[in-house]
């Protein structure tokens, strides 16, 4: 029998069958902006393909240049322009797979000069005021994005993603909130709805009846002034009159307030909102936003709550995420932990997107892991992220690994991040390492600390001995206690808590000591997410969290708290401590730690923080007495410090592995 039946079960949409209902959804990456990266693009699609990927989703592409992302980004205006896809599209086809391009027109969320919006409002993400389309221009983007639908047909893709979600262009044409038009394209949610529909009915034409035209519809928008529940079922009957083949979900714009897709975000949180369009739809619907593993895939395909399930960066962390599931090896996949490190962040860095569990992700044509000649020995120390990478990588290229670790369990740093509310999926990623250590007969060696001796005689040795927490000389210092001991379950602190130290880390520590444990329906209530058949756009007023503990949250720099976390994340995890009550104290000079608490100077005036203990969660010291003494690679923390990364360790030891 199938594993996941419902999931690996084949599906016709229009003219196009596909081998399952997996959809890796859009992401932009880069690599779709520049038209030398064109054989990169390829590449990482067929390695998708190769996976075993129903349907592959590309990043946005703009149908004239007023929709760029940024300047001189992906566009699909021209038949050369088409004819170079091709090699995108015969890669894919060559391994079996189907790939859609998405046709994306950025509105206000344009970060260049050009912007157009439906009115001229400006985004609060971008720095950059929209000019309010005219009547004609409206008219003229309409048919732009037909024709790009119609180039997108003639470079040999499968069908198409109409982007109407995000609070991109077409979103903003569908809420109240940025269109403030009066003409033949605002003033009443029927003329609101008419640019999307246009947009479906002339695609259609030009592309006939089988090809398949995908619409992303916001199913909450998450703003004020978004669409009401009514207005979308109406815009999805519409849309289906004009010729829509498949309704893809979208939760959000990119300036709501309500996180959808981070880690933070409870999986599955809005696989209600996808079997709530289900019910009135009269096409496939498609769910989609912090779907990660198979057997939640394959559940929401049971229930009828969707007929195909969209994972984007699932299928960034694990390309053979389909083909692991097909062969009963769950276990395996490389799980997505929503952390958005190495992905959006860099995305709206304007980086390189690429994934922190799988640094080869965008880079397939660079970092290569190719099988050894010979099967040289290869000693890891230390089994944190670095370490696991490592092993795990020298392995599959055919070297004989063995890993040493002096704990009892593999996981380092990861293992305390697990314990963060919100945090929980970094498990996954150790589950992941496990799996691949059993599989490729590691020879893993727990609660041993390797020495000079036992590692003579490898071939070669990669250092990953981590780090451990810095405790700064302030006064007091032994009444204090470090984060790693508070994670681990070594210390348990009382009631009223102060923390020393406001980075990632500090900032975690708060998150941890305060959380209450919260249903998926009290989270969306603390996040003001209400039924979008009583509230527009499915915002309410948020609902008062409750905190364990009373905490304070104090740092040296002057700088806002939190203000070095992640972009796209940052602020959510901001948010939270707001939430929670967390005190936030900037600018502080550490006197002296007590019994009774402790002692700061802020402005020049000495302050005392009462508390039942202090937590320190001030840096990290590099371990790395192992590599002074026997040399070799050092990656992870072991080498840099600074600040736990583990982007950087985990990118750094698979390339030292793949020059080995």
């Amino acid at each position: 029998m199938t594993p996941y039946p419902h999931l690996l079960a084949p599906m016709t949409i229009g003219d196009l069958t596909l081998r399952n209902r997996v959809v890796m959804g859009s992401m932009h990456t880069g690599l779709e902006d520049k038209p030398w990266d064109i054989d990169k693009l390829a590449a990482y699609f067929a390695e998708r393909a190769r996976g075993e990927v129903g349907l592959i989703i590309t990043g946005g592409y703009a149908p004239n240049k007023r929709g760029w992302l940024k300047p001189f980004a992906s566009e699909l205006t021209t038949r050369l322009q088409a004819a170079r896809h091709h090699r995108v599209t015969d890669a894919v086809h060559a391994e079996g797979g189907a790939i859609a391009m998405q046709i994306l027109h950025a509105g206000r969320y344009g970060y260049h000069p050009l912007s157009v919006s439906a009115s001229a409002k400006k985004s609060p993400i971008t720095p950059f005021k929209p000019s309010a389309l005219s009547t004609k221009a409206v008219d003229r983007t309409a048919t732009d994005f037909a024709k790009s639908v119609a180039l997108a047909k003639k470079a040999g893709y499968d069908g198409v993603e109409i982007m109407g979600s995000e609070g991109y262009l077409i979103n903003q044409f569908l809420a109240a909130r940025t269109n403030e038009r009066t003409d033949a394209w605002g003033g009443s949610a029927a003329k609101r709805m008419r640019f999307p529909i246009e947009i479906v009915r002339r695609s259609r034409e030009l592309v006939g009846e089988g090809f398949p035209i995908i619409y992303r519809i916001s199913l909450l928008d998450l703003v004020e002034g978004g669409q009401s529940w009514d207005e979308v079922v109406e815009l999805a009957g519409e849309l289906e009159e004009a010729g829509v083949s498949v309704f893809n979900t979208g939760i959000g714009w990119h300036e709501a307030r309500v996180p959808t897709i981070i880690t933070q975000v409870p999986r599955g949180a809005w696989r209600s909102a996808t079997a709530r369009l289900k019910e009135v739809a009269g096409v496939p619907v498609c769910a989609s936003n912090r779907i990660n593993s198979p057997e939640m895939a394959d559940d929401i395909l049971a229930s009828g709550e969707a007929d195909l399930v969209s994972m984007a960066r699932p299928l960034l962390a694990d390309p053979d995420f389909v083909a692991k599931a097909r062969d009963d090896r769950a276990e395996e996949i490389n799980t997505c932990i929503a952390c958005n490190q190495a992905c959006l962040d860099h995305v709206f860095a304007n980086k390189l997107a690429s994934c922190l569990v799988n640094p080869r992700a965008a880079r397939e044509t660079e970092l290569i892991l190719l099988p050894t000649r010979t099967r040289h020995s290869v000693a890891v120390v230390g089994a944190g992220p670095a370490g696991l990478a490592a092993a795990v990588n020298a392995a599959e290229r055919g070297f004989a690994v063995t890993l040493f670790e002096q704990s009892s369990e593999i996981g380092g740093q990861f293992r305390l991040a697990m314990q963060i509310p919100g945090k929980e999926d970094f498990a996954e990623t150790l589950r992941y390492f496990a799996a691949r250590l059993d599989a490729l007969d590691v020879d893993v060696r727990l609660g041993t600390a390797a020495t000079a001796a036992s590692l003579a005689g490898f071939d070669h040795t990669v250092i990953a001995t981590g780090v451990v927490p810095r405790m700064p000389a302030i006064e007091g210092i032994e009444h204090a206690v470090s984060y790693a001991d508070v994670l681990s379950g070594k210390v348990e602190v009382g009631r009223r808590v102060a923390v020393i130290g406001a980075g990632g880390i500090g900032v975690d520590m708060s998150v941890f000591l305060t959380h209450e444990e919260e249903s998926l329906d009290e989270w969306m209530a603390h996040w003001g997410v209400g039924d979008p058949t009583l509230h527009a756009g499915g915002l309410t007023t948020p609902k008062a969290r409750s905190a364990a503990r009373e905490v304070t949250l104090v740092q040296r720099k002057e700088t806002p708290i939190g203000i070095g976390l992640g972009k796209t994340s940052g602020w959510a995890h901001r948010a939270v401590l707001k939430q929670s009550g967390v005190a936030q104290v900037r600018g502080a000079t550490y006197d002296r730690i007590t019994p009774e608490g402790l002692h700061i100077t802020v402005d020049g005036e000495a302050r005392f923080i009462e508390c039942d203990d202090v937590v320190i969660c001030a840096g990290q010291e590099s371990v790395r007495d192992l590599y002074d003494a026997v040399g070799g690679h050092l990656v992870g923390g072991a080498d840099v410090a600074a600040e736990l990364d583990a982007k950087r360790a985990i990118k750094q030891a698979t390339e030292v592995v793949a020059a080995l």
